[in-house]
Order: C-alpha cells, then sequence, then structure tokens
C-alpha cells in the first residue's frame, strides 16, 4: 500500500514512519500539508494517489482545547470531514485516531467499542466530532494515554521531573492504559492490512493510575518510587482547565474479535521504550 500520514512530525506520526514494512509511507507535517485547507487536501491526494489515509494530525492540548473550543471542533472535527472526501475521491482508506476522551469516565468496568460515547471536555467533544466526520467506512482507533521517545507526553515529563530533587504528585483517581507509539502503530498497520473498517480500541495492557505509572517508571530508571506521592484530581494546584474521565480504561474487545494479536502489557512495552528515550529528554 501507498499510506499517506498526516501530522507526520508528531509522536505517532513519527512511530508509523519507524515501521519496517513493504508498504511506501509518506508523511506530511503541518508546513506541508494543512488539513484545514481544503483545496490543498484535496491537491495533495490527487497527485500521491494513496492507497490509505492515516491522519495523526490533532490538537492534542486538553486544555488548551477548553479555552477554545471552536478551534478545537475545527482542527480535530469539522477537518476530519474534508480528508474523509479527499480519501473517497481517490479510493483511499481513512484511518482517524481518536481517544479514550470521548467518554465520560464514569463507567465501573472498561468501556468496549459499544459503549455510548459522552465526552465532558472540548477536546473529547471535538474528537468525537472526528469520528463522526470520518464515515462509515474509516477505520477509527481509538487510544488512551498516548507516550514515546519524540514530542511533548507525560512519560518524558515524568523523566525530566525525576531528575529534580523535589517529590513529585501525579493523580491516583484517573486510570487508563498507557500506549506506547511504536505499539500503536504497528497495530494500525495490521489493521489496515487486513482491511479493518468501524471503531477499534488500541491500547496496550493492564490499566494504572498516573501515580502507579510514575512509580513504575522511577523504579525502572533507579529512581526511588517513594519520591512519587499521590493525590485526587480536585487536589490539583493549580487545577487543570479541562475536565478528565476518571476511568479511562479501554477494553480492546473489537481487536480480539478480529484476530489481531493483543498489544504486550505496558510495563513490558515500557521497558523497551526507556532505551529509546534515554537521549531525547
Amino acid at each position: 500500500m501507498k499510506i499517506l500520514v498526516t501530522g507526520g512530525s508528531g509522536q505517532l506520526g513519527l512511530a508509523l514512519q519507524r515501521q519496517s514494512s513493504d508498504h511506501h509511507l509518506i508523511a506530511f507535517d503541518r508546513t506541508a500539508l494543512d488539513i484545514t485547507d481544503a483545496v490543498q487536501v484535496a491537491k495533495v491526494f490527487m497527485r500521491e494517489q494513496p492507497d490509505a489515509v492515516i491522519n495523526c494530525a490533532a490538537w492534542t492540548n486538553v486544555d488548551a482545547c477548553e479555552g477554545d473550543p471552536e478551534k478545537a471542533m475545527l482542527i480535530n472535527g469539522a477537518t476530519v470531514a474534508v480528508l474523509a472526501t479527499g480519501a473517497r475521491t481517490v479510493g483511499a482508506q481513512l484511518v482517524q485516531i481518536s481517544t479514550d476522551y470521548v467518554f465520560d469516565g464514569t463507567k465501573q468496568a472498561p468501556y468496549v467499542e459499544t459503549d455510548r460515547p459522552n465526552p465532558v471536555s472540548a477536546y473529547g467533544k471535538s474528537k468525537l466530532l472526528g469520528e463522526e466526520s470520518a464515515g462509515p467506512d474509516a477505520l477509527i482507533v481509538r487510544t488512551s494515554w498516548v507516550v514515546g521517545p519524540d514530542g511533548h507526553n507525560m512519560l518524558k515529563t515524568i523523566l525530566r521531573l525525576l531528575q529534580g530533587p523535589d517529590d513529585l504528585y501525579f493523580v491516583d483517581d484517573q486510570v487508563g492504559c498507557p500506549t506506547f507509539t511504536d505499539d500503536l502503530a504497528l497495530t494500525i498497520i495490521t489493521l489496515l492490512e487486513r482491511k479493518a473498517q468501524g471503531i477499534f480500541h488500541v491500547t496496550n495492557a493492564d490499566a494504572v493510575s498516573w501515580f502507579r505509572f510514575a512509580q513504575e517508571i522511577a523504579q525502572e530508571i533507579g529512581a526511588d518510587p517513594k519520591t512519587v506521592k499521590p493525590t485526587t484530581s480536585a487536589d490539583l494546584d493549580p487545577p487543570r482547565a479541562a475536565p478528565r474521565p476518571m476511568n479511562s480504561h479501554l477494553d480492546n474487545a473489537a481487536l480480539r474479535d478480529f484476530g489481531v494479536e493483543a498489544l504486550s502489557s505496558h510495563q513490558v512495552a515500557l521497558q523497551r521504550v526507556l532505551a529509546l528515550t534515554a537521549n531525547k529528554i
């Protein structure tokens, strides 16, 4: 396949480019392809004639989205319809990357693909609009807590903070699945190869709180896990602008039903990604 990737300079876009496969992958960053520009999108798609388009372009700053919901709805939501139109015109499969934040987090069990979304933040609402704008033939990949060796993410933030002298405080009442970009990228390629459509949850296994995840990272790098302290979302200072779902645990039920190998535990993946991250903090 010839696969066109938008948001090619982001952490998932870079991870897709690291995957070794027989496919021809071309990645565009924001300067080369502005997904809000319908004319440019149509021109690039017609020139490249891709078999698949993976949309990694998004505004992922959750708190900033809360302050400018119109911008969030444009970039993460309405613009996906432009990509969907362009993909249909050239006969390409659209892959839209979505998020656990389409759920409100009140369910006591892991969320499956058939659960009804109910986002509580502007970011979550914009990503849900993106799912709807992608159309019925798209492949929707919902993931969560994405971290990796590239860009800005919570893993790299924790690693930087662990180098300092102060105790660290992370919430222990938000639970989800850390998902590592290379594992996510490989699974997306596998789903494309198998001509998957519809909604799939794709995360590494074993849900954990941010507090527990930070402790795991500390232990892996030889820092003292006791310097990581628990707190609650309500006690964060300063408070977050956007509400977060307390339960972000996504069950990868559709992935199992489709016969795709489950992603490893995030604890196993953490050991691999730390080796890639060491020189990128």
